[in-house]
């Protein structure tokens, strides 16, 4: 077997660099055998996270036993839930092209033959994914789990309790006493929040696309079957090194059309869109918003997961996992290749629906739609996106007058201050890619607004969501407020009409009204200095997955 390691070990010029690996402890008889990357995301400020090491350890003796050599190195980590609602949150996803370009750069400067990336959180396994497109060698990926639920007065917990109780307090529906007792309750250890948030959501389109281990994306952290799928898949990484299979031979159309199907049928996060995309770009796949209208159109939603639904990670898990649901989505799937061996079809059809009542049939479904949708129109031209499975089914068809605010915090103040009325449409712009930068979650706002008890307020913004976001909450308006998109233009009570089932978000403003408008705009210049000025001069929209150029 050829091995591109051979490249750093193998011939009398290499000395040198053996010497090196030798200080390193590593043996005559491991110099002939693979070597492995592990990129482990571990760290002590993430709780999904924090029991990352012990996952490394296994994938270790995993590699080990198949006859390989690990070699293990760090990569970053933002935890969006700590970041959110300041000035933090504008990094989070910026450091996704940093992960992709950190484990680029280690795998290919120390020429391994194989990697196995360890990550949990929201932008840590798309920009692993990413890196593994790029690089084209080897890969699987192990996801770090989701948290156990948090437990209070009979009712299980999340993240999103917490953020919705910040508007409850602000509301005088709760006390400040009671929000502390929720915060203390909530979050009871290591893994990612409980609900169908980003992070679990992309643990599943990872499954889903074939690039980690059959059952790996459901299982909680703490669960020691979580152990035994790292074991396996450090065994996996020399068996895919052996034949030759690569990430591009795994990360297809299909399969990411594999993927976009499992998150309508669940109703996932909508950063997804932002996510698939980006792994579309670096596999050089093309994948468009029409795409995910198009399999959303025919795809139903099967799984009433958190935060729109009382179903954890926890339950799907118990339900049968990602498996189960492929079974469920089957005469859709197209049928593809994984890192486990096993085909889509074949993961399908061994799979077993343990709770039917929690992973529903195609046939009797929680809806015939899929749980997002991209909506286009005079408003977003390029398009923007909602989780039309958080939206009640009365405020799909709205319009009311504009309520604008540039930037996120002035937005919060006037919802903490009840300056919003039903019927409000609220804009928040200047947070998209360039123009925040970094097109920061809007958890915060849409967290009270829930809190408050809006029924009828709709929020749109050029930034994004949290995962844990529901209700009318449209994102990813493309073009942007900064590089002269229609959301720059919007005055107050300008009336704005959106249509969940015609797919259409308007502004309904005459065009030579928006013209005099545009004569006298200025784009909102930051001064910015570091990574997010680097990020604002590169980064493209969110039309395209926000990747930078």
């Amino acid at each position: 077997m050829i091995m591109r390691s051979d490249e750093v070990k193998s011939g009398y010029q290499r000395a040198p660099n053996r010497a090196l690996l030798r200080s390193l402890g590593v043996t005559d008889r491991e110099m002939a055998l693979p070597f492995i990357g592990i990129a482990n995301a571990w760290n002590t400020v993430v709780p999904g996270h924090t029991h990352l090491r012990q996952l490394a350890e296994k994938v270790r003796e995993g590699i080990a036993a198949a006859g390989g050599v690990p070699f293990e190195f760090g990569v970053i980590g933002i935890c969006d839930g700590i970041a959110m609602g300041h000035e933090g949150m504008r990094y989070s996803l910026p450091s996704r092209e940093n992960i992709a370009d950190s484990i680029e750069l280690m795998a290919e400067a120390h020429r391994f033959d194989g990697l196995v990336c360890i990550g949990t959180c929201d932008k840590i396994v798309p920009g692993m994914l990413m890196a593994a497109a790029r690089c084209n060698i080897p890969t699987v990926i192990v996801t770090g789990g989701p948290m156990l639920s948090g437990y209070q007065e009979g009712k299980e917990l999340s993240l999103i309790d917490i953020f919705e109780g910040v508007g409850k307090v602000a509301a005088g529906a709760m006390s400040e006493a009671a929000l502390g007792e929720l915060e203390c309750s909530a979050m009871p250890g290591c893994g990612s929040c409980q609900g169908l948030y980003t992070a679990n959501t992309m643990a599943c389109m990872t499954e889903a696309m074939g690039m980690s281990l059959s059952g790996c994306a459901a299982i909680p952290a703490v669960d020691a079957a979580k152990l035994r799928i790292a074991r396996e898949s450090g065994e996996a990484i020399l068996r895919l090194v052996k034949n030759g299979v690569r990430p591009r031979d795994i990360i297809t159309k299909e399969s990411l059309k594999n993927a976009i199907r499992v998150d309508m049928a669940l109703g996932g996060s909508t950063n997804t869109v932002l996510h698939l995309m980006a792994i579309a770009t670096e596999a050089e796949i093309p994948l468009s918003l029409e795409d995910f209208n198009k399999l959303a159109d025919i795809i139903p939603h099967i799984c009433h997961m958190q935060p729109a639904g009382q179903h954890s990670m926890q339950t799907l898990y118990r339900a049968g996992g990602i498996p189960a649901v492929l079974k469920q989505l089957a005469s859709y799937l197209d049928d593809c290749p994984t890192v486990s061996g096993k085909s889509t079809k074949e993961i399908s059809r061994d799979a077993v629906v343990k709770n039917p009542s929690v992973i529903k049939s195609v046939d009797h479904p929680e809806s015939p739609a899929g749980g997002l949708k991209i909506l286009f129109g005079s408003l977003a031209p390029d398009g923007a996106v909602v989780k039309c499975a958080a939206v009640p089914q009365e405020i799909w068809r709205h319009a009311g007058p504009a309520r604008v605010f540039d930037g996120e915090q002035p937005a919060m103040r006037a919802i903490l201050a009840r300056e919003i009325q039903e019927g409000d449409v609220v804009v928040i712009r200047n947070e998209g890619p360039r123009g925040a930068p970094g097109m920061p979650e809007m958890l915060s706002p849409t967290s009270a607004l829930m809190g408050f008890g809006y029924k009828k307020v709709v929020l749109i913004t050029d930034g994004r969501f949290s995962g844990g976001t529901r209700g009318p909450c449209i994102g990813h308006v493309a073009p942007e407020a900064v590089v002269g998109g229609p959301i720059a233009f919007v005055q107050e009570n300008d009336r704005i009409e959106i249509d969940l089932y015609a797919k259409t978000i308007d502004l309904k403003v005459e065009q030579k009204t928006l013209e005099a408008r545009k004569k006298n705009w200025k784009p909102v210049k930051k001064a910015l200095t570091g990574v997010l000025a680097r990020y604002a001069k590169t980064v493209e929209q969110a039309n395209f997955g926000a990747v930078q150029r």
